[in-house]
């Protein structure tokens, strides 16, 4: 055992996390544990009182400086997740101030949780490093102590008692256990617990495929900053691995496994099957990457644990998840398709599909000779896909596999139908920009203020990030002048013109 791991041990076996959380259950996951043919349990931590692992840490931190007699002024910290409910919860049970920093496009449903905690709310700026900065001025201003969501020893000996559970509860052989991974304060206190005292047993971290900044660290030999993270998973969107979590993972971790949005969402449908309850992406992740582990390696009859690690769902964002959760477990599949424009010609293309199951059917009538249609169809197998494919294509329907591609599942699904042909210099961009009152109207005044829309899709998923595709019409000449601006806007965004499917149903 190494010195590193030796203090962690003793740090996470003296922790103080139960004056607030729960010894969380490890349950079994009965239908996920047969179609995987393995034993599958779940820590749930997302039972604890703020629904998620995050007040271990939180607590063990604060309860360590209060004995300290560190807190006269109280904490704040920076969050607008599980952290900043545990801070609040901890700080409450304590009868300390708590100030908790989060930015403007925060949602209500964790703004009010947070404040029935007793914390105070202090709302500032549009991002994570709005609130961050903010948060440092009033550390000055009035004297209070920051608790870091994740890089810190004491947090990560707090978040290591869930590994100290697992194997309380189960000194039975187990292949792995699956952590998800942010900023790696769990994965570093469940990794520095096991390889402790069960070396034998793998710890597997799970990272978003568009936030890994674990794996990327461990791929550079070093901790690096990722430009940009996706914003799914966003409990989990961290630019960079802590620099205390590091030292425990980059010698300790076994692999690291990244997964889709449309996995992680099929992940919660998994998770909701077995116990009914509803994790939120970042706490199912690790159940998608146990999925995913396991269909890489072919394991069979081996005991798998994956971490829930947090139920803080906003409940708009279900509608999101129950349309990605078929594609993520690969029970849906989505085309384009070009058939004949002419009577009949709908009636012998449901007759190829034979008894397949149409889960969805867009259409309109655009070209007197062909008819371009978008069609989602249940699958009793992933491999049926490509069956699917290499059926239409040999009854001489041209067929684009749509089932991976984002802008079809995140706009054009819900646009089919309109074309405009006599549009000229049609340039397609798919942006995404902060959700807050006021953003769509700024967003569109914005843009729309030097050159002309020609499409514009979007709905509200429920998520702090609003998802836009916008058609500008802009000449050649002007496309440096365009490119200048969209970077000067600041928001992400991703050109689109050349995306198939616009090119079928709406260039």
């Amino acid at each position: 055992m190494t010195p590193l791991l030796r203090r962690y041990l003793e740090s996470i076996l003296t922790a103080r996390v139960y004056d607030v959380a729960i010894d969380s259950p490890l349950a079994h996951a009965p239908q996920l544990s047969a179609r995987l043919k393995n034993r599958v349990l779940l820590k749930r931590e997302d039972t604890q009182p703020v629904f998620s692992f995050k007040l271990r840490g939180a607590f063990n931190k604060i309860h360590h400086l209060y004995q300290q007699g560190l807190l006269p002024n109280g904490v704040i910290a920076a969050s607008a997740g599980n952290h900043a409910q545990g801070v609040a919860l901890a700080a409450q049970t304590l009868g300390l101030r708590a100030v908790i920093v989060m930015p403007e496009t925060t949602p209500p449903i964790k703004v009010d949780a947070v404040r029935r905690r007793g914390a105070e709310i202090v709302l500032q700026g549009d991002t994570f490093d709005d609130a961050f900065a903010h948060a440092q001025t009033l550390i000055d201003q009035e004297g209070l102590v920051y608790i870091p969501p994740y890089d810190d020893p004491d947090i990560i000996a707090g978040q290591g008692t869930v590994a100290a559970e697992i194997l309380r509860a189960h000194p039975d052989p187990i292949h792995a256990v699956f952590v998800p991974v942010g900023g790696g304060g769990l994965a570093a206190g469940v990794c520095a617990y096991i390889k402790a005292l069960r070396p034998e047993i793998k710890v597997i971290g799970v990272e978003p495929n568009d936030a890994a900044c674990l794996r990327a660290a461990l791929d550079h030999g070093n901790r690096i900053r990722l430009e940009q993270v996706g914003l799914f998973a966003d409990g989990v969107a961290v630019k960079q691995i802590g620099e205390h979590t590091f030292k425990v993972l980059k010698d300790h971790i076994d692999d690291v496994v990244t997964v889709n949005t449309d996995e992680m969402a099929a992940a919660i449908k998994d998770i909701f099957d077995d116990t009914r309850s509803i994790n939120e992406a970042a706490g199912a992740l690790a159940t998608a990457g146990l999925k995913r582990y396991v269909k890489m390696h072919g394991l069979e009859d081996q005991t798998l644990i994956a971490i829930a690690s947090g139920a803080n769902m906003n409940f708009d964002r279900l509608r999101f998840v129950a349309e990605r959760a078929d594609i993520g477990e690969q029970r849906e599949g989505l085309f384009a398709v070009t058939i004949p424009e002419r009577p009949g010609s709908f009636l012998a293309f449901c007759q190829l599909l034979g008894r397949r199951q149409i889960t969805e059917f867009n259409y309109r009538y655009s070209d007197p000779s062909k008819a371009h249609i978008f069609v989602g169809l249940r699958l009793a197998k992933p491999e049926e896909r490509e069956t699917i494919d290499a059926l239409l294509q040999q009854a001489d329907y041209p067929t684009v596999d749509l089932t991976d591609n984002e802008m079809a599942k995140l706009h054009m699904r819900h646009m089919v139908g309109g074309r405009a042909d006599a549009v000229a210099d049609e340039r397609l961009f798919r942006f995404e920009f902060p959700e807050r009152p006021g953003a769509l109207l700024k967003f569109l005044s914005n843009l729309g203020a030097r050159w002309n829309i020609s499409l514009f899709h979007y709905r509200n998923h429920g998520a702090d990030y609003g998802r836009v595709l916008v058609g500008i019409q802009v000449a050649e000449d002007d496309l440096p002048e365009l490119d200048g601006y969209l970077k000067r806007l600041g928001y992400r965004y991703w050109p689109e013109s050349n995306n198939p499917a616009y090119e079928l149903f709406l260039g």
